[in-house]
Formats: C-alpha cells, structure tokens, sequence
C-alpha cells in the first residue's frame, strides 16, 4: 500500500514563472514515473503565451530531441500555427504523459493518470487564456465526456479557462477530411483568444481542472 500526499503549486512569491516550471521539470525527472526508459519531454515555448497546445505523449523524434511535436505531426502543427498569423515561438506546446511509450502506442490510462497532476501544475503556473487541446486523450482530461468527433473546435469554459478540443495532427495526416476540418478549427482561433468567439458549448462536460487538481496524489516516493 502507497502513502500519498498532495501535489501543492510552489507559490514562493520569489520564484518566476520560468523558475516554477524549472523546478517543475526537475521534480519530473528524479520522480519515479511510467515509462523512465524514455526522455523527459516537458514542453517548450512562449511561457507567457495566451495559448497552450496539449497532445498525448512524445514520439520517435521528440524522444531524441527532447521537443515536443517536432515529427511529421510537429511538421503540420507549425504550418498550422503559421496559417493564423503566429509563430512556433508564440506558443507553448507539451503533451500530457512527459515520456514516450514503447513504439509510438497510445498512453495506457495509468500512465494519464499518474502524469495528470504534472500537467495541472505546469497549467497553473503558465495560466494560458485558452487550451488547445490535440486529440482525444488531452480532450478527454478536460472533457471527460467529450468526443472528439462531435467537439472538436467548439469553445468550452472551465475553471476560467477556455478549452478548444483539435483533431491530433497526426490523424490529420492520415485523412483529407480531418485535415480540412482541423484547418478550419485553427483559423478561428485568433477569435477565440481575442474573445470574438465565445463559448459556445455545452459547458457540463467540462471539468473544472483546478479543483480536480488539488484532489490527485502522486506516491510519495516519487517526488524525491
């Protein structure tokens, strides 16, 4: 039987934003979590940016490079980003589960689980104005009852945040029809950031993630 203790956001009022997610970081290197064959991938980019792009878990080349999206998805992701007038740069890009699974296969569910309370502080302590979340694995940890087909580029609201479920890019490679639905999803963001386009979903099924956060555990052992 494990003990648990809370997971608690560092508020040391000293402490940057970049220092937070520093601390963050190495906390997620020396903890004991799933799949420690792999690399940390902890994620990258504008820290300050007003949109946060979430996927599921790092493949073949984020491994090796230890980046976020930098594949043939990562590929379409940038060209995406750059169709609404934004950089790479601009924006924060991570994924949920920090670590590759074996041979690019989907994040098992206790490794979702164990990674959440990762990803509720790294969201807190970058705070972004929208969450762009890809594919239904980062979907379904906001909209746990969402389905990406039916919400997909809808505009949700949880825990004063806006949540934007996308197609993975992956899948937009794979299929012409999700690629033009995802292209038309990523035009309207702009709009949803400027507040031009407000919520426009069914809110119950969406989580308020903050709250939902203070009530995940990790082992104990695994912070040290």
């Amino acid at each position: 039987m494990h003990s648990y203790i809370s997971i608690a956001l560092d508020r040391t009022p000293t402490m940057t934003k970049s220092e937070q997610l520093e601390k963050l970081k190495k906390e997620m290197e020396t903890a004991n979590l799933p799949l420690m064959e792999s690399n940390l991938v902890f994620g990258e980019g504008n820290i300050d940016s007003p949109v946060v792009f979430i996927g599921e878990a790092p493949g073949f080349n984020e491994n090796e490079q230890r980046r976020p999206f930098v594949g043939r998805a990562g590929q379409l992701l940038n060209e995406l980003i750059k169709s609404v007038g934004w950089k790479r740069e601009d924006v924060y890009i991570t994924n949920i589960v920090k670590r590759r699974p074996p041979d690019n296969r989907d994040p098992l569910p206790e490794e979702i689980e164990t990674y959440k309370p990762y990803l509720a502080r790294q969201m807190e302590i970058l705070n972004p104005q929208v969450i762009a979340s890809l594919g239904r694995f980062s979907m379904n940890y906001f909209l746990p009852f969402g389905k990406i087909s039916r919400d997909q580029g809808k505009v949700f609201e949880a825990a004063g945040r806006l949540i934007v479920p996308l197609f993975h890019p992956a899948a937009a490679l794979r299929s012409t029809e999700v690629l033009n639905q995802l292209k038309s999803s990523f035009a309207r963001l702009p709009k949803i950031v400027s507040g031009a386009i407000k919520p426009e979903a069914d809110s119950s099924i969406a989580v308020d993630f903050t709250a939902r956060r203070k009530k995940e555990t990790v082992p104990q052992g695994s912070l040290f």
